[in-house]
């Protein structure tokens, strides 16, 4: 194959690690309501520590174990049939959190279990390829013949290629569609439904995208040296790049935007259209407003900043402090990170803040009904929550994507470290504390009401279930 993206790796056998702990028993924190139980009493002396993983709904846990020369998975404490080996990172739980699926080995073959089943062996499973769709009822995966590469879906094989892509793989938000990158010669194209498109050079990395409504579909091509963006299957005007990971459908579906590259500067295009020119373009601050009317981003031009609104640009800042961009739910509000001074600012409706040494990035966060705004803000060591401009309590250590608002924008929560134990903060007032709280690796603070939420905690080696009542 060409390009060596296109190269779907076989998926390496883990080996084992191990660690120790001791078992107490938590405690209730005054003042609050709070129900710790436990779901998973770990035996570390099998754990695979890296392969621990938290369902979406933060209520299960699932992890690769090995005694002697055998592996297996266990989830909610459960343990599951063994295998030779199981696949290094690919546990996979469903949206819904109600399926796990993960690679395994027996001999010189490779297989996918899902819900407990073994499936077909093959002479290897894609690395980065198992994915269930947002429905959770479907699976697809790539899978290696001799020589060849197909994709599996739903317990059917698609056609053999030369080679498929890694990181591909992407079901349409209504679950019915499957898109992937596939090679055959010196050749790729994106396979839809099992029909193939088009042949180019290349096809972008990350660039593979369907519309909220499932309806569109884009991608960056390469054709000689040029790249062009592919929309519905029509080509649009060639350029020298496309920004890998660019891509965004408005709310809609009836507007696209992307990253591109004409002699050596950036440039945004809207519905085909092409904005100014600038000497960088920030990644990941491309976006539309929820009612897919506005679009802004930040583009640098010497050693300043500027956001695009609309196309007409506002306040420029100085270089590099400009990370983040987001609006608010109901359209009305925008907020942005920027540089003034050799110091970190937000600003939100064109109006500056205090300034920090540090703004998170990643972390500006508008409550739901949009009146609120969060953050993360440094001084000197300390990190601390702003929330509608006043400062919380300071902490060495904050989880930078856990803040997260009640359904009813009256509560934000997060994750703080005191000493060197991981504790739930809700207004303010700290929770109690664990050893490790598992925000941080796939779960997340989940308010169930208004007044109520839960999250799954480590201490020695138990896992908790916490519910907390807020008040």
């Amino acid at each position: 194959m060409k390009s060596a993206h296109l190269i779907t790796l076989a998926i390496a056998l883990i080996l084992a690690l191990s660690c120790a702990a001791s078992t107490p028993t938590p405690t209730p924190v005054p003042g609050k309501v709070v129900s710790a139980k436990r779901i998973v009493q770990i035996d570390p002396s099998s754990l695979i520590p890296e392969s621990f993983m938290v369902s979406p709904d933060s209520r299960r846990v699932a992890y690769a174990a090995r005694v002697d020369s055998k592996w297996f998975v266990v989830l909610d404490g459960k343990k599951g049939k063994q295998y030779d080996g199981i696949g290094a990172g690919t546990l996979t739980f469903s949206p819904d959190s109600q399926r796990l699926a993960y690679v395994a080995g027996t001999g010189n073959k490779q297989f996918v279990v899902v819900d407990g089943k073994k499936g077909k062996q093959y002479d290897a499973i894609g690395l980065g390829t198992l994915i269930f769709s947002p429905d959770s009822q479907r699976l697809a995966y790539a899978a290696q013949v001799s020589d060849k590469w197909l994709v599996v879906v739903d317990g059917g094989e698609e056609k053999q290629y030369d080679g498929i892509g890694a990181g591909s793989f992407v079901f349409s938000p209504d679950s019915q569609r499957l898109a992937y990158v596939a090679g055959t010669g010196n050749k790729q194209f994106v396979v839809v439904d099992g029909k193939e498109g088009r042949q180019y050079d290349d096809i972008g990395l990350r660039t593979l995208i369907f519309s909220p409504d499932s309806q569109r579909l884009a991608y960056a091509a390469q054709v000689g040296d040029k790249w062009l963006v592919v929309v519905d299957g029509k080509e649009e005007k060639q350029c020298d790049g496309i920004g890998a990971g660019s891509f965004v459908f408005s709310p809609d579906s009836q507007r696209l935007a992307y990253l591109a590259v004409v002699s050596d500067k950036w440039l945004v295009v809207v519905d085909g259209e092409e904005g100014k020119q600038y000497d960088d373009i920030w990644a990941g601050t491309l976006t539309f407003s929820p009612d897919s009317q506005r679009v802004a981003y930040i583009g640098r031009e010497g050693d300043k900043e500027v956001v695009v609104v609309d196309g007409e640009e506002e306040r420029q800042y100085d270089g590099e402090g400009a990370k983040a961009l987001t609006f608010s739910p109901d359209n009305q509000r925008l907020a942005y990170t920027a540089r003034v001074n050799s110091k970190e600012v937000v600003v939100v409706d064109g109006q500056e803040e205090k300034q920090y040494d540090d703004i998170g990035i990643g972390t500006l966060t508008f409550s739901p009904d949009s009146q609120r705004l969060a953050y993360l803000a440094r001084v000197d060591n300390k990190w601390f929550a702003v929330v509608d401009r006043e400062e919380g309590k300071q902490y060495y250590v904050i989880g930078a994507d856990t803040l997260t608002f009640s359904p009813d924008s009256q509560h934000l929560a997060y994750l703080a470290v005191v000493g060197d134990k991981w504790v739930v903060v809700v207004d303010r007032e700290e929770g109690e504390q664990y050893d490790e709280i598992f925000a941080r690796w796939g779960g997340g603070i989940i308010f169930d009401s208004p007044d109520s939420l839960h999250y799954l905690a480590l201490r020695g080696n138990s896992v908790y279930l916490v519910e907390e009542k807020v008040r």
